[in-house]
């Protein structure tokens, strides 16, 4: 597949179907092995990463590109395997429908216990626009539980408003908020709900800005604060603060910038300490026993 191609497949996946950025990458990824003109596994190595540095140069999240790519890579070559390139390529394509189809899934096992914590006459407060927060809600709101959600409108794309959007289809009760109006609201909500581009490798989670404030807010006022996630997006990423992420995590076409103080990053950074419980497709976790996860992962 050329580059143009590999572009195209990515962004129609994204643009027709109700599926994660991560999700839509492993599919390509899938898809460029499956047409890899290719005859060596060397070969189909070096398509493999350049389809990921063209998807990453979307106007997606990179760092839900980046987090999805690197462990369906991992585990596909698992093991070295000592065959013939097509056998090798046959192997690779049933590891990865298998890795799909576990990972379709994911959603629901998050689903199922995250609706747990929605009762009735709970306010929730969440950020931006994650499916799997929406389909907890639905779930929740499918069971006749009575509830009200608060959504940032959440700048600069406002994505908080396609979500309030999708809940008024529902029938869902909520409310659109300023961004910084959270410190202002946090006292009349339960708890925070929001999802995460990735999870990294101390606990914590990179997601889109203002999540970070959220969090500090939250714990300032006793508020539980909850992630939803998915297993493919942790990261063996381990920054100390906002300053470690990568530049291209946080800024759009960040090569073609020259002055970045000038530039509105896309994500920030929670630290683990913020975190209140993780719920993910391997467990409900708590943000120290991110790490043990992250080591099975990835043996």
């Amino acid at each position: 597949m050329e580059g143009e191609e590999i572009s195209k497949y990515f962004l129609k996946i994204i643009e027709h179907e109700d599926v994660s950025v991560g999700i839509a990458a492993i599919r390509t990824l899938m898809e460029i092995i499956n047409k890899t003109a290719s005859t060596t596994v060397q070969g189909l190595d070096e398509n493999i990463k350049d389809g990921i540095s063209i998807m990453k140069r979307s106007h997606y999240p990179v760092a839900a590109i980046d987090s999805g790519c690197e462990l369906f890579v991992r585990f596909i070559t698992l093991t070295r395997l000592d065959t013939h390139f097509e056998e090798c390529k046959r192997i690779m394509l049933k590891r990865g429908n298998l890795y799909l189809k576990h990972h379709n899934r994911s959603r629901n096992t998050i689903v199922t216990s995250a609706s747990k914590l929605i009762g009735d006459g709970v306010r929730i407060l969440t950020h931006s626009r994650s499916r799997v927060v929406l389909q907890t809600l639905r779930e929740a709101a499918k069971q006749k539980r009575k509830f009200e959600v608060y959504v940032t409108i959440s700048e600069p794309d406002k994505s908080g408003l396609e979500l309030c959007k999708q809940l008024e289809i529902d029938g869902i009760p909520h409310v659109a908020i300023l961004d910084s109006s959270v410190g202002y609201i946090m006292e009349q909500i339960d708890f925070v709900m929001i999802g995460a581009e990735c999870v990294v490798e101390s606990g914590g989670v990179v997601n889109k800005i203002g999540s970070y404030t959220m969090a500090v807010c939250a714990r300032e006022m006793n508020k539980p604060f909850y992630v939803l996630t998915e297993s493919f997006k942790f990261s063996r990423l381990f920054p100390l603060g906002q300053q470690d992420l990568p530049l291209e995590y946080k800024y759009d076409n960040y090569s073609n910038s020259t002055d970045f103080k000038k530039v509105h990053p896309l994500v920030d950074y929670t630290p683990p300490s913020f975190i209140t419980l993780l719920f993910t497709d391997i467990g409900i976790l708590t943000p120290s026993a991110v790490s043990d996860e992250l080591i099975k992962l990835y043996l």
